[in-house]
């Protein structure tokens, strides 16, 4: 990832709203939820949350898929994989924070994470 395609994620994130249907996807896996679902759980009118998810789908953030009558919203894992590779690669010592590779899972897993509060103090 790059620091273009990082800014824009941060920029669609950096709205209550879309964190918390982020964070929301995010606990719903792979499986994603309906539109209905995340409107329900959150609170928020459907018409205020469609705009929402479409900034955070016009971000790479998310994708959508039609099931029957409903639109599912999922997280696109690896983009944003690649978001916390980038913070965790590019903001500290590898010493002290990297990612590793797992291809037994096919992800990627933050290490030595416990030390990343001192890193950067000097």
């Amino acid at each position: 990832m790059d620091i273009q395609d990082a800014l824009i994620a941060f920029d669609a994130l950096s709205q209550e709203t879309r964190l918390k249907a982020f964070r929301l996807l995010v606990q719903c896996g792979a499986d994603g939820a309906a539109a209905g679902t995340l409107s329900e759980q959150l609170g928020i009118p459907h018409n205020s949350l469609s705009f929402h998810l479409s900034h955070m789908s016009n971000a790479g953030l998310i994708l959508s898929r039609k099931e029957g009558r409903s639109v599912i919203y999922t997280v696109d894992f690896a983009v944003f994989q690649d978001l916390i590779r980038f913070m965790v690669d590019d903001c500290c010592s590898t010493e002290i924070a990297k990612t590793r590779d797992s291809k037994t899972e096919g992800c990627s897993t933050v290490i030595e994470l416990s030390e990343l509060a001192g890193c950067c103090k000097k």
